[in-house]
């Protein structure tokens, strides 16, 4: 899987998927061509046909293959209990699917009104709810609400939001975590007796 730091390497389908990712995320969704993307793979447009008609079969490709892991966290944590260790290890997961994901996230935060009506768009929400619904209770108060919505947020804008805080990246992304851990740890606690 790709990260910030470690693009795939490997076929043509992956090399196309690298560099129209980071054309969108840089230049937005709708400036982008595929003849732009073909110009930088210094390959014909044609090549480009072969693996992808439209930019929207791109960006479909490089969602799936990058949230197949949040689809895997959300297929394994519907068949665990609803414990506190169960949301937490649901938070580390998400959160280390995001990381691994971020320029995605980072395209789809930039360009949240080319994303709403795009295919993703939907499929985006989707996961979005179905982790918010594993790590809130039926019976929670608002606020226990609040707070589970809150810290899937917090991992999202996290990325975004220690670039302005000095610090290490991992710390900086470890507090983000520690964050949304303790807002689910908080929601949880709301929903004992007394």
């Amino acid at each position: 899987m790709a990260t910030p730091h470690h693009p795939r390497r490997g076929d043509t389908r992956h090399r196309i998927q690298d560099v129209a990712l980071r054309l969108f995320v840089e230049q937005g969704y709708e400036k982008t061509s595929l003849r732009e993307i073909a110009e930088h793979l210094d390959v014909t447009k044609a090549a480009l046909y072969y693996h992808f008609k439209t930019k929207e079969d791109i960006l479909i490709s490089i969602s799936d293959d990058l949230t197949a892991p949040v689809d895997e966290l959300i297929a394994w944590a519907e068949q665990q209990p609803r414990t506190l260790d169960t949301k937490h290890e649901v938070l580390r997961r998400y959160h280390e699917a995001l990381w691994g994901a971020a320029d995605l996230f980072r395209f789809v935060q930039e360009n949240q009104a080319t994303v709403r009506d795009l295919a993703i768009g939907e499929a985006f929400k989707a996961r979005m709810t179905a982790v918010n619904e594993l790590l809130r209770e039926p019976d929670a108060t608002v606020a226990a609400q609040v707070r589970t919505t809150t810290a899937l947020f917090a991992l999202h804008a996290g990325t975004f939001a220690t670039r302005n805080i000095e610090g290490d990246p991992e710390e900086k992304r470890a507090a983000v975590l520690q964050v949304a851990l303790d807002l689910v740890t908080q929601a949880h606690r709301d929903l004992l007796p007394g």
